[in-house]
């Protein structure tokens, strides 16, 4: 959802100095010394309760043990042969919720091993040297399709590639990457990193990517069945839901994950428009990151507006931190009712919530706060199933990643479970691994 621009939005509320130290590296890299240091405080658990947590199911004791002998090399092939988007993972996997938060040294002092800035250490000094760690196989003589060159599709793609299979990659953007290229802030993947790990790892070789071919619209799944050996579905959610409100067609009212990919793709930050009053609607990922980054492009007042209890945010608590930091506030307990005005007197009408068995009600108690920008951030949808079943809103799949129709396999976004770029990797490598098995009927 997009509508013309407000009055009260506009360009250059802050010099390019400042919007170049505000989307700075969230976390900037360890050096040699600093990561030797922070891979001397693991235990190097026998029984990891770390791995067990990153559900990529990295040996993280060993690439730390790795990194503290000084083979940072050799730490990353053992992170990339779970993981091929490992340097990716470590810059924007929750880790404070997944692998740290299930390290001894957290249980124990409050302070985990830094396992993401360690896993980013080790591939980013394999990645810098430009090598590939991995060879392809013998040609297979086997074609596999993927559509969706998110993190999901590539994870699969190399997989299925370095096994000799050739692989063509359907995209329906003009860019590869997904989620990492287009749908995170900007300040937790800078320096052009998303492009770049896809330049990396094409270089396994049997992989090509065709552009603008989306599926539904001039791709069909029966043409993909026909012409490949078996097909992989990573299509995400490219839906965004509607606010549903009075008003909501507004200038000023869009939705966050159009706003996020806009400002991702921008050469020059201080020719984006930002709102001086800005309200997000949601509570989730996509929220804080609009939230977060229209703070740090001008605007006066940033406010995250959730229809539950905070604790309840989807968001963790990293990142409910990292928004208030930066100044953001956010207003639980609240749904939103209607837009009034335009402009400078633009306002947001809000409504108090309870909860009753689950369900969220409005109490009828109502307020307004000034509102020329609001950012919808109330989930996504699936826009093609390709004629699959479903379960909900998404495509239904096996334990290995089957849906359906014989010989298409499916995960990522597109399928139950966590929306994660880590989940999705693990998803489109295990399916590759089935690809596999079923194709050389092993």
């Amino acid at each position: 959802m997009t509508s013309p621009r407000s009055p009260g939005i506009v360009s250059g509320r802050l010099s390019q100095d400042a919007l170049s130290q505000n989307f700075s590296d969230l976390h900037p890299p360890l050096d040699r010394h600093e990561a030797a240091v922070a891979a001397d405080r693991c235990y190097f658990c026998h029984d990891a309760p770390c791995m067990t947590a990153c559900p990529t199911d990295i040996d993280i004791p060993l690439f730390i043990r790795q990194i503290s002998t000084g083979t940072p090399e050799a730490a990353a092939r053992t992170i990339l042969e779970q993981n091929i988007l490992g340097g990716m993972c470590a810059r924007v996997c929750p880790t404070e919720t997944l692998c740290e938060e299930a390290c001894v040294r957290e249980t124990a002092e409050g302070k985990p091993v830094k396992i993401g800035e360690l896993q980013r250490y080790a591939t980013d000094t394999l990645m810098v040297q430009g090598v590939h760690p991995f060879q392809r196989a013998s040609a297979s003589g086997k074609k596999v399709a993927v559509v969706g060159a998110g993190p999901a599709g590539l994870s699969c793609a190399h997989r299925l590639a370095s096994k000799g299979h050739d692989v063509t990659v359907y995209e329906a953007k003009p860019k590869a990457g997904g989620l990492n290229e287009f749908g995170i802030a900007a300040y937790k993947s800078t320096n052009d990193f998303a492009a770049r790990e896809v330049e990396w790892l094409l270089q396994i070789g049997g992989i090509t990517i065709e552009y603008d071919q989306k599926l539904g619209e001039g791709l069909s799944l029966d043409g993909l069945i026909d012409g490949f050996d078996a097909v992989f579905l990573s299509v995400g959610l490219g839906g965004v839901n509607a606010l549903g409100i009075d008003g909501d067609d507004k200038p000023g009212v869009e939705d966050a994950v159009s706003f996020i990919q806009t400002l991702r793709q921008a050469e020059e930050l201080n020719a984006l428009p930002i709102g001086r009053d800005v309200v997000v609607i949601g509570g989730g990922m996509t929220a804080v990151d609009a939230a977060v980054q229209a703070k740090l492009l001008g605007a006066a007042n940033v406010t995250i507006a959730y229809r539950r209890a905070q604790d309840q945010m989807p968001a963790s608590a990293f990142e409910q931190m990292l928004a208030t930091s930066k100044g953001v506030h956010i207003l639980p307990n609240v749904m939103p009712k209607a837009i009034h005005g335009t402009g400078s007197s633009a306002e947001i009408e809000l409504e108090y919530t309870q909860v009753s068995d689950g369900r969220v009600t409005g109490t009828g108690e109502t307020f307004r706060m000034p509102a020329d920008q609001v950012f919808s951030a109330i989930g996504q949808t699936l826009t093609s199933d390709g004629g699959l079943e479903l379960e909900g809103r998404k495509i239904k799949v096996n334990d290995y990643g089957r849906t359906s129709r014989a010989g298409v396999w499916a995960g990522g976004d597109c399928t139950p479970g966590e929306d994660l770029t880590v989940v999705a990797v693990a998803e489109g490598r295990d399916a590759a691994e089935d690809i596999h098995a079923t194709l050389t009927n092993a």
